[in-house]
C-alpha cells in the first residue's frame, strides 16, 4: 500500500487453512470470554465473532471440562457451516489437560503457550516439552505468547542480575523489554529442538504500554523471521482501549510489523464482544492494509447542520452495510472496497459525494429540503421528503447489485497456503 513499508519476509505458517506471514493478508483474531465448558454459550459467541469477521478465535482451555468441550464446540460449529479455526489458550496446566484429553489438541487449529506460565525450573522444561509433543503429534502450529504480566521470573531475574553488574546498567524497563524478546526467542528455539517445525511457530510479546509495545516489537521483528501476533494487552475499556490499541499498532503496522492482530478491549457489562473485531478491521482498513466492509464518509456537523437527520442517516447506512456484509462478502466480491458518503450540507457535501462511489448531500439549516445523490461522480437523482433514508438505502443496494458481480469469493489466505 502507498506509504506503508514493504513487509519483511517471514516464515509462512498455516493455521486451519489461513496463511500467516510473507505477503499473506494481516489476519484479525479475537477471543471468547465464555466458560469454554459451556458448549452452547461458546459456540454462540464464536459464531458471532466469526460472522463479525474474526478469522481466528481463541478459547480458554483451563479445566478438564473445557478441554473435553473443545471437540464438541468444533463439531457444532462445523454443523453450522463455520470453519473458523479455533486456538486453545493454555496456562499452568495445559500439559496435563492435553494428556487427559488428546482430542482437544486434535480439534484445535493452533495452541497458544505462555512460557511464563508453563512451570518453573525442571518442571517447566518437562511441561513445555509435553505441550510441544502434542503440537508435533497433531501437526499444529504454536503461538509462543509472552506477556509482561507473567514473564518468566527466572529469566528476568538472571537478566536483571547481569544488568546490575554492568558499569552503566540500563533502566529496568529496558531490561524487561529485552527479557520479553529473549523469552520468546529462547522458547521458540527450544520448541524446534523438541521437533516442532520451522513453519509451526508464531511469536508475540504483549505489554499494556504503547511505547513499550512499539519498542518490544521493533526489537523482536529485527531479530527473527517468525510471523508475529500483535496486540496491546489489557488495552482497557471504551475509547481509551480503542485509542491505545490504535496508537500502538498503527505505528508498527506502518513499519510492516505484524501478521495477526487483536484489539483486547474490556467490554462493558453485557457488552458486545464483537466490538473488538470491528475495531481491528477498522484499524487495518483505514490504514489501507485490508478491506472488510464499505466505508462511510460522514461530516462531523457544524452550525449549518442543526438537523440530526444526516447523523441518523449516516448511522443507519453504516449499520446496514455491516449487517449486509456476511451475505455480500461471498456474493459480491469487492464490495468491501466501496465508499459511501453521507454529508450534512452544501459546503463539502457535493464534493465528498462525488469522490465516493455513491454519496448523498443532505440539506443543512435554512436550505431547501432536498438531497442530491451522486453515483461515481455524477449527480443522478434528487431525493425529497420523509423517505430519503429508505430511498438512499435502496440506491446503495442497487449500486452493489449492479457493480459487484455475483460470485464466490476466493480466500486469498487459504490460496496462499497451497504454496506451502
Amino acid at each position: 500500500m502507498v506509504g506503508v513499508k514493504s513487509r519483511r519476509a517471514t516464515r509462512l505458517v498455516s493455521i486451519g487453512g489461513i496463511a500467516l506471514g510473507g505477503d499473506a493478508p494481516i489476519v484479525v483474531q479475537s477471543m471468547t470470554n465464555t466458560d469454554t465448558a459451556d458448549v452452547g454459550a461458546t459456540v454462540t459467541q464464536v459464531a458471532a465473532l466469526a460472522r463479525a469477521g474474526s478469522e481466528l478465535v481463541r478459547v480458554t482451555v483451563n479445566t478438564a471440562e473445557a478441554a473435553a468441550a473443545v471437540p464438541r464446540i468444533r463439531d457444532r460449529l462445523a454443523a453450522m457451516g463455520l470453519a473458523v479455526p479455533l486456538v486453545g489458550d493454555f496456562h499452568f496446566n495445559g500439559h496435563r489437560l492435553l494428556t487427559q484429553h488428546p482430542a482437544c489438541a486434535e480439534a484445535l487449529a493452533k495452541l497458544r503457550i505462555n512460557p511464563g506460565n508453563v512451570g518453573h525450573g525442571r518442571k517447566r522444561d518437562e511441561q513445555f516439552a509435553t505441550l510441544i509433543a502434542f503440537a508435533v503429534k497433531y501437526n499444529k502450529p504454536v503461538r509462543i505468547g509472552v506477556n509482561w504480566g507473567s514473564l518468566d521470573s527466572e529469566l528476568l531475574g538472571r537478566m536483571m542480575d547481569d544488568n546490575a553488574k554492568l558499569s552503566q546498567p540500563e533502566d529496568a524497563t529496558v531490561v524487561m523489554r529485552k527479557a520479553l524478546v529473549a523469552s520468546a526467542l529462547e522458547s521458540a528455539a527450544q520448541a524446534h529442538e523438541l521437533g516442532l517445525g520451522n513453519d509451526k511457530v508464531i511469536l508475540s510479546c504483549k505489554v499494556s504500554g504503547v511505547q513499550d509495545l512499539i519498542a518490544v516489537y521493533r526489537d523482536l521483528s529485527a531479530r527473527c523471521d517468525y510471523p508475529l501476533h500483535l496486540g496491546l494487552t489489557e488495552a482497557g475499556m471504551g475509547s481509551k482501549g480503542i485509542v491505545a490499541s490504535t496508537a500502538a499498532m498503527a505505528v508498527l503496522l506502518q513499519e510492516g510489523i505484524g501478521d495477526t492482530i487483536r484489539v483486547s478491549l474490556t467490554p462493558e457489562p453485557n457488552g458486545d464482544r464483537t466490538r473488538e473485531v470491528v475495531v481491528a478491521q477498522e484499524i487495518l482498513q483505514t490504514m489501507g492494509l485490508r478491506s472488510f466492509t464499505p466505508l462511510v464518509i460522514a461530516c462531523p456537523g457544524c452550525g449549518r447542520t442543526t438537523s440530526t437527520f444526516f447523523q441518523e442517516l449516516a448511522e443507519g447506512i453504516q449499520s446496514y452495510l455491516r449487517a449486509q456484509m456476511p451475505h455480500w462478502r461471498e456474493r459480491h466480491p469487492g464490495v468491501e472496497e466501496m465508499r459511501v458518503a453521507v454529508m450534512g450540507c452544501v459546503v463539502n457535501g457535493p464534493g465528498e459525494s462525488k469522490h465516493a462511489n455513491i454519496g448523498i448531500s443532505l440539506p443543512g439549516s435554512g436550505e431547501n429540503p432536498v438531497a442530491p445523490v451522486y453515483v461515481d461522480g455524477v449527480k443522478t437523482v434528487t431525493l425529497k421528503g420523509a423517505n430519503i433514508a429508505a430511498e438512499f438505502q435502496a440506491l446503495v443496494e442497487h449500486y452493489v447489485l449492479k457493480n459487484y458481480g455475483v460470485g464466490e469469493r476466493k480466500n486469498s489466505s487459504a490460496a496462499k497456503v497451497n504454496e506451502l
